[in-house]
């Protein structure tokens, strides 16, 4: 099975991560305005991305959630290829020495952050069954939605669709 891998950091306690990764408004926040969720185990979040002309949701199944560590969801509708991947977002808080320790491959992203505690995010998203336009697109895409997510836990901003690009 092919992977989606990204990790990103954001100087901002592991609190404040877990919170924009399990409301609705923090999940609206970052990736598609109309998100509606709630952090129980085995509930579903829907992630509608619509436009005149253009209706589309994805449906998460909730399957793990450890606070302030790990959200884990399964896709259960959406596209076709989506269907029966999983996402998951582990949490490392800590400070610049400690997570540089743990992680070398982040100094270029440890030097850039001004405060000296943070959070990396470990994304995954795993069980997708070929490389296709699709997966490349995605790929690209949470790139930009991650960004998004640590603007909107930094400044109390971020950019969801349809402007996670700009």
């Amino acid at each position: 099975m092919k992977s989606i891998r990204q990790n990103v950091l954001i100087a901002a306690p592991a609190e404040k991560v877990y919170k924009a990764l399990t409301t609705r408004e923090g999940l609206a926040g970052w990736w598609t305005p109309q998100a509606t969720a709630t952090a129980e185990l085995n509930g579903i979040a829907r992630f509608p991305f619509n436009f005149p002309g253009f209706e589309y949701s994805k449906e998460m199944k909730i399957t793990g959630l450890k606070p302030n560590a790990e959200v884990k969801w399964k896709c259960i509708g959406g596209a076709d290829e989506w269907i029966g991947t999983t996402i998951s977002f582990r949490l490392e808080a800590g400070d610049k020495a400690t997570l540089g320790d743990a992680h070398p491959e982040l100094m270029g992203q440890l030097e850039q952050q001004k405060a000296d505690n943070g959070t990396l995010v470990i994304f995954e998203h795993n069980d997708w069954r070929e490389y296709t336009p699709m997966f490349s697109e995605c790929s690209f895409t949470w790139g930009q939605f991650l960004r998004s997510l640590k603007r909107l836990c930094e400044t109390g901003k971020g950019q969801p669709w349809p402007n996670q690009y700009q």
